[in-house]
């Protein structure tokens, strides 16, 4: 099937009259599956930049990988983080496609309206999403090929993180080769589950400190880390993701269920509790990925926007393999990816770490500690630098992140913001991104 494209204006008016909603920003998109595999399709849906003062060819292009596993960005980082319209398609004044064309894709195979064939094609390992995404984007570069000379920047969130690095690195290696025609300018991690480990083991000491623990619940939130540590130092990971699970649970119990995704706020006790006898992958979409498909997101995925999109088969729900997709990657889930990101340093990629203060489940403590650990040349002279303060882009004079860089490493510090930055922190996000593309 050849790509469906049009525009927003037009497609979506249809919409928007029977919602009663305002129209949206006109703007070109295209969206089409990838068979990645055989019985493995990948779906993709692309935002033409919509910007004033340049054409799209002349802004970067822009890939937006969500997390989970599981987790939807043609649903989630389009709707309610970055794309040009939010969930009740009202224009979204931080949108990212003011200032670059943006990729949304569904992966790994089974998340979104992205789906399956057969059991037995899930993907199970970073591995194999990279392998998957250089499929579908070799197949796009050369299908769009005046994108073949914009910059190109990665950008993703939480477990998305892990997957950029991965594919990354492959995407890096298939354009030596020829395999694949793009100009690959950066990947930025946000939130990123990198070293899973680092995270688990510093969410007492952060807690603690923000005053949401006390001795005793530090005490029983540092004991359960140590055993998901020794599941990792024993390299068994499918337990390790299962003691991961239990010491979520523990932290719950110990603040009265904080938010893993932004510490001021508190999640309602039957939302995040676990039940006696709940097996943990339910427990875990429950947590981690039903957030990210709100019923009210479903209902916009799975009835206007499945309309306007015209490809979805008949047989898939958006989201509907979202649990076996985390349940697949189950036995990769804690395992580091440290060791990638070195490699793109020392291959001269330009890499970005950014994170949100309130983040708990991928604070910045352990962020900085598995930053310590990377063997990259450059390291000693990027801790040498102070960081430099950026004013929120809405309140001048107000401190709204802080960022330090160093020949091809960035890090940024965004304030008051938990793991979906763009939510949180809409201006300060895209400020970031112009500044990570060069535009700022």
């Amino acid at each position: 099937m050849g790509p469906a494209e049009t525009t927003s204006l037009f497609l979506l008016l249809g919409i928007i009259v029977s919602k009663g909603l305002s129209s949206p920003l006109a703007g070109k998109e295209a969206w089409d599956y990838v068979e990645v595999r055989d019985g493995a399709h990948m779906f993709w849906w692309l935002y033409y930049a919509d910007s004033q003062s340049s054409g799209y060819m002349d802004l970067p292009l822009v890939m937006w990988l969500q997390g989970g596993p599981g987790g939807s960005g043609s649903g989630f980082g389009n709707f309610e983080e970055i794309g040009p319209l939010n969930r009740d398609l009202k224009p979204r004044k931080t949108s990212w496609v003011q200032a670059a064309s943006v990729l949304f894709v569904d992966n790994p195979v089974g998340t979104g309206f992205s789906y399956t064939d057969r059991p037995d094609v899930y993907a199970t390992d970073v591995a194999t999403v990279a392998s998957d995404m250089l499929v579908l984007l070799k197949q796009f570069f050369t299908a769009r090929a005046e994108f073949q000379n914009v910059p190109f920047y990665i950008f993703s969130e939480s477990y998305g993180g892990k997957m950029a690095a991965a594919i990354s690195m492959e995407l890096v290696k298939a354009i030596d080769q020829g395999a694949v025609k793009c100009r690959f300018a950066g990947v930025a991690l946000g939130d990123s589950w990198i070293s899973p480990l680092d995270s688990v083991m510093t969410w007492g000491p952060y807690l603690y400190t923000t005053s949401l623990l006390d001795d005793f619940g530090l005490a029983d939130v540092n004991r359960a880390a140590g055993e998901v540590k020794k599941a990792v130092e024993q390299q068994q990971f499918q337990k390790a993701t299962e003691l991961w699970s239990i010491t979520e649970s523990v932290v719950e119990q110990n603040t009265n269920g904080v938010n893993f995704y932004n510490i001021l706020t508190q999640e309602p006790d039957e939302k995040v509790r676990a039940s006696a006898g709940e097996d943990f992958i339910a427990l875990q979409t429950r947590r981690h990925i039903r957030p990210l498909h709100s019923q009210s997101l479903s209902e916009l995925m799975n009835g206007p926007i499945r309309k306007k999109l015209g490809i979805i088969p008949q047989n898939v729900t958006w989201g509907g393999q979202a649990e076996e997709v985390f349940s697949k990657m189950a036995g990769d889930f804690m395992r580091p990816v440290v060791d990638i990101v070195d490699q793109l340093l020392s291959a001269g990629v330009n890499v970005t770490v950014y994170n949100g203060q309130l983040d708990l489940i991928v604070d910045t403590m352990g962020q900085e500690q598995w930053l310590r650990q990377l063997k990259w040349e450059g390291l000693t002279g990027f801790n040498r630098l102070r960081w430099t303060a950026l004013d929120d882009p809405v309140s001048p004079g107000v401190t709204g992140a802080f960022f330090k860089t160093y020949k091809n490493f960035a890090f940024y510090w965004i304030l008051r913001a938990g793991h979906m930055i763009p939510s949180d922190q809409g201006p300060m996000a895209l400020q970031m991104m112009k500044m990570i593309t060069q535009q700022a």
